[in-house]
């Protein structure tokens, strides 16, 4: 028997076994109003104390206004930022870690990115206006929210099920909101609508969001070549910014007792997002999901039960402003401005364009049970179980790919299943003690693959020997990993509080990481999910990722919270931290020589790294008066990584930041005058050609009315309409021949040039209730 089974088996018999004696808790009496929560009390550990951080509905209810990327509104939380992908589908970073590293659920459910260009991360599936509560667990995560991650986790919820109260009939309730933003022409609308009885609750909820390209502060580059004839971007235009997102779920619950069962049922249709960091675009991506749930409370605890189902199809190719038609037809190289003749569609050695589809399945079950010991002491069991399937393939696209598809991930799985174990213990008054462990096995494989054409090394690509290659090796892995983590409170006074944590996580490779097999450099090119414009080829060998991380939070603050200062100091040591070298498609081997100020292929492989910086964050009220309450808070983040075994930088660390905000509030209004800056990065990854960028400095001016049932948002973003490159924002190739990896001078996109953030935008949303 496998030790993991030896763990499972007994905890959920254990689990099991206590069902059939459980008895009720006592029925709560119903609140007055027209509408209450659900009467299931939930009790046990709290999981959004230091130093885990719970974002408040103010913060998200200002943010979303301003953005329609969900990942957006995390950017007020120290030690988080945002690497930029598409306009909906930013990507989460916590002290350097991002994307697979984290572990992000919507709704508790695990998500992931099923595109080669992780296109469609966790939170692209949620609009801003349906997030209800956001909790950051940075670093140090208890087991219960951790698993095949060593970053950190960020759970997303939306609106939990209401209830009508008991003789009050039907009850109504919904949301109207609509809103517009100048820069990029974006504009959008949310509905929800929420019909309830008593034991009864059925939600629904609705949003649609499209954007043109947003413009720069000034002029970036020196082109506005596209590679489409008649079709040219303006200097200041970034390319492939533009996007259209339709989210719907319709959510259904019913009641009784202490007792909750749910479902919510999702749907999801982008027909187009650009990527500026990517080389190609969003074409096509249709989600369906069912989340089932069930929340019981007993009198010896609570019970939470839940089963989720995810369907997918995911289609890129190239956007209006990347280069559509390739091959001898096409007119050779095009001056900057120039006209790109276009192929005829039959007859020719043309390819027309270069469609790449993804269709996967997830299949996921949690159990989670939180006991209640002697005193005030819980012990926490949970069960989950995850799989995963994926398939990536590449149509034949004209002569020049005949005659076949292309398998870049054929029937890859990648399952999961885990079984975990916290305690939380009130050692004295003052102290109370959370620890952890859980373990984990992660199964993963893939069948053959193969290229365009199977027989021949078309376009010297290597396609032959390394699909060859691929096929003859061990395609089947399965890693054991364990999890630990130790968090001690302390209540030190009525003015502070400290929380120690100490952390042992494992992430496995995801399947893009280990099975792209191609070494040709227009495959490799298409295997990018980091934006630095460069190729990657995967790796079978990849070991597991093993972080160590350890922190202290320090919570300063007044008796009565009119003032709070949190400084949080950590350290991440990991092994078979998983980057890479760069690698020589022609012999199949690291190079000897490296590329430098280019784009180039690498390879991915396990090397060590540290990380550690320093987060602050804190509030305090400044003045109270006839105008209003007055109030500054803010945020400083800084931090250092390094890959220990070659002393190079690790790609996209985020320099040191701050956001300083002074707020007033008066009545219903609700304003603030935020500061936010970035220092200069040039510390950077040199086996990646990263770019450095300068520093910068930004202000945002913000305004809220509320009344009883509106809400009016309105405000400025880069109000002096700065120009300034995204630390993280990636190599800029949103426009022009970027199948290329380093098109002939003088084509479009060349090294040098990294993305940049919006100009100046004026926007404006109204929120009506009812």
């Amino acid at each position: 028997m496998r030790p993991h089974s030896l763990l499972v088996a007994p905890l959920a018999a254990a689990i099991l076994a206590a069902l059939p004696t459980l008895a009720h808790a006592s029925d709560l009496p119903a609140a007055d109003g027209d509408t209450v929560l659900p009467k299931v009390v939930v009790q046990g550990t709290r999981t959004d104390i230091a130093p885990a951080r719970t974002i408040d509905d103010e913060t998200l209810a200002a943010a979303a206004a301003a953005t329609s990327d969900t990942a957006s509104l995390l950017k007020s939380q120290p030690g988080l930022w945002v690497n930029p992908a598409g306009g909906v589908s930013g990507l989460p970073s916590i002290h350097g870690l991002a994307d697979d590293r984290l572990r992000i659920r919507l709704d508790g459910a695990d998500i992931t990115a099923s595109c080669p260009n992780h296109m469609n991360p966790v939170l692209s599936y949620v609009a801003p206006s349906d997030v209800a509560r956001i909790v950051v667990y940075p670093g140090i995560t208890p087991v219960s929210q951790g698993g095949d991650s060593i970053g950190g986790s960020i759970a997303v919820e939306r609106s939990q099920p209401s209830f009508a109260a008991p003789g009050t009939g039907i009850a109504l309730s919904g949301e109207l909101g609509t809103y517009y933003r100048s820069n990029g022409d974006a504009y959008g609308a949310n509905v929800s609508l929420n019909v309830a009885s008593e034991h009864f609750s059925m939600r629904y909820t609705g949003s649609t969001a499209r954007a043109d390209n947003y413009r720069a502060g000034g002029d970036f580059k020196l082109y506005d070549f596209t590679g489409r004839a008649g079709h040219v971007l303006a200097r200041d235009e970034v390319g492939s910014t533009g996007y259209v997102s339709h989210n719907q779920s319709l959510q259904l619950a019913y009641t009784n007792g202490d007792h909750l069962l749910e479902a919510r049922l999702g749907w999801q249709q982008i027909p187009r997002q650009g990527y500026p960091n990517q080389r190609m675009d969003m074409t096509h991506n249709r989600q369906r999901s069912a989340n089932l749930r069930y929340l019981g409370q007993f009198s010896w605890g609570r019970l939470e039960a839940r089963a989720y189902r995810e369907l997918l199809n995911h289609a890129m190719d190239f956007g209006p402003d990347k280069r559509f038609w390739y091959g001898s037809a096409s007119g050779g190289n095009n001056p900057p401005g120039g006209q790109a003749t276009p192929c005829a569609p039959i007859g020719s050695t043309c390819a027309a364009g270069m469609p790449m589809l993804t269709s996967s399945n997830t299949t996921a079950f949690m159990l989670d049970a939180d006991i209640a010991l002697q005193g005030q002491d819980h012990l926490r069991l949970g069960l989950e179980q995850r799989a995963y399937r994926l398939n990536d393939w590449w149509p034949p696209s004209g002569a020049m790919m005949w005659p076949g598809e292309f398998y870049n991930i054929h029937d890859g799985k990648r399952d999961r299943s885990a079984v975990y174990a916290e305690w939380e213990h009130h050692l004295a008054p003052r102290w109370i003690a959370e620890l952890g462990v859980r373990y984990e096995r992660v199964r993963m494989n893939a069948g053959p693959v193969q290229g365009y054409n199977p027989m021949t090394n078309m376009m010297g690509s290597w396609q032959m020997r390394d699909a060859a290659l691929f096929n003859a090796a061990n395609r089947s892995r399965s890693d054991g990993n364990w999890d630990a983590t130790m968090i001690l409170r302390q209540s030190v006074s009525d003015r502070m509080d400290i929380a120690y944590g100490v952390a042992r996580k494992t992430r496995s490779p995801g399947l893009y990481e280990v099975f792209p097999w191609s070494t040709w450099t227009m495959a490799a090119i298409m295997n990018n999910f980091v934006g630095d414009g460069n190729g990657y080829v995967g790796n079978l060998a990849l070991a597991p990722e093993r972080a160590l991380t350890a922190s202290v939070t320090f919570d300063l603050h007044g008796a009565d919270r009119r003032w709070e200062l949190q400084i949080t100091p950590y350290v991440t040591s990991v092994t078979n931290y998983i980057d890479a070298i760069q690698w020589d498609p022609s012999t199949n081997a690291p190079r000897s020589t490296p590329v430098l100020n280019a784009f180039t292929v690498l390879k991915y492989v396990n090397q060590d790294a540290r990380l550690y910086g320093m987060d602050l964050s804190g509030k305090a009220r400044l003045a109270e008066s006839g105008l209003g309450v007055f109030a500054l808070q803010g945020t400083l983040s800084w931090m250092h990584g390094e890959n220990r075994t070659t002393g190079d930088g690790l790609y996209n660390r985020m320099p040191t930041n701050a956001r300083v905000s002074l707020t007033q509030r008066l009545g219903g209004w609700d304003n603030a005058l935020e500061l936010v800056a970035v220092a200069r990065k040039n510390d950077v990854s040199q086996v990646r050609n990263e770019l450095e960028t300068a520093g910068y400095g930004l202000l945002n001016l913000r305004f809220s009315r509320a009344w009883s049932a509106l809400r009016l948002d309105f405000g400025v973003e880069n109000l002096f309409d700065r120009l300034y490159a995204l630390p993280t924002g990636g190599a800029y190739v949103g426009q022009g021949t970027t199948m290329s990896i380093n098109p002939p001078v003088p084509n479009y996109p060349q090294w040098g040039t990294q993305v940049p953030g919006p100009g100046r935008s004026l926007y404006a949303a109204v929120t009506l209730t009812f």
